[in-house]
């Protein structure tokens, strides 16, 4: 009997059934991955970092903390995945101005990694000990003994060879820097100590071979030598330190940091290389001209300037008479330092800034800038007049003055 012949409906839903087996053998049906508690965690920790680099650490801070609780959950405690969530939210305590807070959570990733072995990108390595030492409230010898655990790591991985040129160098960079700031506890908060100088003088010495092409190793470098008094070589590190970032522009990753060139302009002051250190803060005004400290060194390096100009003239002037250019010169530099100075005391007014010293130390100078020089004639001068009363803050610091 002959075979009957399939329908066209049969063969077509033969044909179908066919295909679909033929897309199951190429594109079999496979559930969505999921996602584990682990896994959740760092991401929600990177989407903080992301946050916290657009300077959005409001909100970047429940999203540190609930993948610090996801994290401590998946493990029953703090375990060394937490690393990266302790990480931000310390960073991010930091940012909002919370830094006991953001001790403790250093302190927890210290807990987590004692010795500095676990790997950067999973949140470990050398960043808390070096946080732990600024924010030491103890500071002096706890602040050394973070700062040295510090460095071990870093020279451990420095002699490693596994390390690519470019993390060689950036590590080079922050050994150098760690000791640095360890010289600086040394002349500062430990300065009584009997081996201060020894020790400043090995760790520059450590910190120069290691980075020699640092600007901030070189300024340190300079500081240790004019404790020394040892004046010419601060004078040639200090010029050597300004060659190597002045002429990049604003924002090369080769220029030092704010604070780091406010420290450079008082260690120029203090060597007589007030040109170089007016020049510094010209800069340092352009980039944010509400700094209180950078008008108010401005006016003192001008003060500075304009007095020592006067003390070379003299003994010139005994005989020959007085040049009325330098005279000129001298009450330009006298305004300039004024227009300065009541910028910087404008400006500490607006911002509540606490520092006493400086403000009573700017309101002198006023003073005497105005008697040398009379009241201010010119407008900006006259226009910041009428915004701040400095008559009635002078007149309330002389009352404060005891009588001699």
């Amino acid at each position: 009997m002959a075979k009957l012949k399939p329908s066209r409906k049969d063969q077509s839903n033969r044909e179908k059934r066919g295909n679909k087996k033929d897309l199951d053998r190429v594109l079999p049906d496979r559930p969505a991955p999921k996602i584990t508690p682990k896994e959740l965690g760092e991401e929600l920790a990177a989407q903080a970092s992301a946050l916290l680099q657009t300077s959005q650490a409001d909100k970047a801070l429940p999203v540190a903390l609930k993948a610090l609780r996801i994290l401590k959950k998946e493990v029953n405690g703090l375990k060394v995945n937490a690393l990266p969530a302790l990480n931000i939210l310390a960073e991010i305590d930091l940012e909002l101005g919370n830094a006991d807070e953001a001790r403790e959570y250093f302190s927890q990733a210290y807990q987590l990694d004692p010795d500095g072995l676990v790997p950067e990108s999973q949140g470990g390595g050398v960043e808390k000990f070096l946080w732990l030492a600024q924010l030491s409230e103890e500071g002096g010898k706890d602040s050394v003994a973070w700062f040295e655990k510090a460095i071990i790591i870093l020279r451990n991985a420095i002699s490693s060879t596994s390390e690519s040129a470019l993390h060689h160098a950036l590590k080079s960079r922050k050994l150098a820097a760690a000791l640095c700031s360890v010289i600086e506890i040394y002349m500062t908060d430990l300065s009584w100590e009997s081996d201060a100088e020894s020790r400043c003088e090995s760790l520059i010495t450590e910190a120069i071979l290691i980075a020699p092409d640092s600007p901030e190793t070189l300024q340190t470098l300079a500081n240790v030598r004019i404790s020394q008094e040892r004046i010419d070589e601060a004078k040639k590190a200090l010029a050597d330190s300004l060659a190597l970032w002045k002429d990049l522009p604003s924002g090369n990753e080769g220029v030092p940091d704010f604070p780091t060139r406010i420290s450079l302009t008082r260690l120029l002051m203090e060597v007589e290389m007030e040109n170089d250190a007016m020049e510094v803060l010209e800069r340092l005004i352009e980039e944010d001209d509400t700094s209180v400290e950078a008008w108010y060194l401005g006016g003192w390096c001008a003060y500075l300037a304009a007095e020592r100009s006067k003390a070379l003239q003299e003994p010139a002037a005994n005989g020959n008479g007085t040049s009325g250019t330098k005279d000129s010169e001298y009450e330009a530099s006298l305004m300039l330092s004024r227009e300065w100075l009541r910028n910087s005391l404008r400006l500490y007014d607006l911002q509540d800034y606490e520092d006493d010293r400086l403000r009573d130390h700017a309101m002198e100078l006023v003073r005497d800038l105005d008697s040398q020089l009379g009241e201010a004639k010119d407008e900006d001068e006259e226009d910041d007049a009428e915004d701040y009363d400095w008559e009635s803050d002078l007149e309330d610091e002389d009352q404060e003055m005891p009588d001699t």
